[in-house]
C-alpha cells in the first residue's frame, strides 16, 4: 500500500468485549485502523491487539461510563481533537441490566446508553464521518425489539415495569432503530448512509459479570448461540456487503425488516435531538 492510499478507519464503541472485540479483530486483520471507545481494557494476553495498540493502528479512548454525559463529552472531545476522519461509525456499545437502573441524567439506563448516546455520538462525530470515504453509520440493534408491547417517550425514559431483556432493553433497541429510520433522509443530504442491524444470537456472556438476561436465555446462549464473530460478521456485511438496501433500514438476517410503532419514529428522533441540544451541548460546554 503506497503512502497515498489511506487505510480505512472505523470507530467502534464497546470494542473491548463481545461483538465489538470480534469486529475489531476482523477489521484489523483486513488492514483497517480502529478508534475504540471502551470502558474496559483490551485483553492483555492478546499479542496482536497489543501490537496494534503500540503501532497506533488501534487507538483506545477510555470512558468511565458512556451513559454519563460528562464522561462521554470528555471522550468525544479527545476523539475530535486527535482524529481526522471516520469511514464507518459502529455504535455498538450496549448491555442488559439485571434491574431498573437510571443514568446520572435521570433516565432509564438502557434507553440512555442504547438510544440517546448513539445519537449524540453521531452528531458529535458527523464531521469526521463526512471526512471519510465510506460515510456509513451502523447502529447495533436487536431482534428483541419485536417483543415490545407498547412504546412512548414516557415508557422509554421511566418504565412503569421491568422485565429482563424483553422490557427496557428491547424497547430501547426499537427506539434506536426507529430514529435510525427517521434520520436517514436528513443524513442522505450529507451523503451519509445509516442502518440498524440485528447481529443475531451471540454468546456474549462474560465470567463474573452480572447480566440482565433471564436464566433460560442464559442457558440457551451457552448451549446454542454462536460466538461473537457471528454478530461481527453481520455488522460487517451490513456496512460493507454488496447489498443495495435503502438507507435507514433495519436489517434482520441481512434483509430489511419492518418495525413496530412507526408512529413513534419522529417523536423519538425529536426527543433524542432535544436531549442532545438542551442537555449535552448546553450543559457540557
Amino acid at each position: 500500500m503506497n503512502k497515498n492510499q489511506r487505510k480505512p478507519v472505523a470507530l467502534i464503541t464497546g470494542a473491548s468485549s463481545g461483538i465489538g472485540l470480534a469486529l475489531t479483530r476482523k477489521l484489523l486483520s483486513e488492514n483497517w485502523e480502529i478508534i475504540a471507545m471502551n470502558r474496559s481494557d483490551f485483553p492483555k494476553d492478546d499479542s496482536s491487539l497489543q501490537e496494534a495498540v503500540k503501532s497506533g493502528r488501534l487507538r483506545v479512548y477510555k470512558t468511565t461510563d458512556l451513559a454519563d454525559f460528562k464522561s462521554l463529552k470528555a471522550t468525544l472531545e479527545a476523539v475530535k481533537d486527535k482524529e481526522d476522519r471516520i469511514d464507518i461509525l459502529f455504535n455498538n456499545a450496549g448491555g442488559s441490566f439485571p434491574a431498573l437502573v437510571y443514568s446520572s441524567q435521570g433516565r432509564e439506563k438502557h434507553y440512555e446508553l442504547m438510544t440517546v448516546v448513539p445519537y449524540i455520538i453521531l452528531m458529535e462525530l458527523k464531521g469526521l464521518v463526512q471526512n471519510g470515504k465510506l460515510r456509513t453509520v451502523i447502529n447495533t440493534s436487536s431482534s428483541a425489539l419485536k417483543f415490545t408491547k407498547s412504546l412512548t417517550i414516557d415508557i422509554l425514559e421511566h418504565p412503569p415495569t421491568f422485565r429482563k431483556l424483553l422490557g427496557p432493553y428491547a424497547a430501547s433497541k426499537l427506539a434506536l432503530s426507529l430514529w435510525t429510520e427517521a434520520i436517514a433522509s436528513e443524513l442522505a443530504e450529507d451523503d451519509i448512509k445509516i442502518y440498524s442491524i440485528d447481529p443475531g444470537g451471540n454468546n456474549t456472556l462474560r465470567k463474573g459479570k452480572k447480566s440482565g438476561l433471564p436464566p433460560l436465555v442464559k442457558m440457551l446462549m451457552k448451549l446454542f448461540f454462536s460466538p461473537p464473530a457471528h454478530g461481527a460478521n453481520k455488522l460487517y456485511e451490513g456496512a460493507l456487503g454488496e447489498h443495495r438496501h435503502p438507507t435507514g433500514a433495519f436489517l434482520l438476517k441481512g434483509q430489511p425488516a419492518n418495525l413496530k410503532f412507526k408512529d413513534q419514529a419522529h417523536p423519538v428522533l425529536e426527543r433524542v435531538k432535544t436531549i442532545y441540544e438542551n442537555e449535552y451541548v448546553q450543559h457540557h460546554q
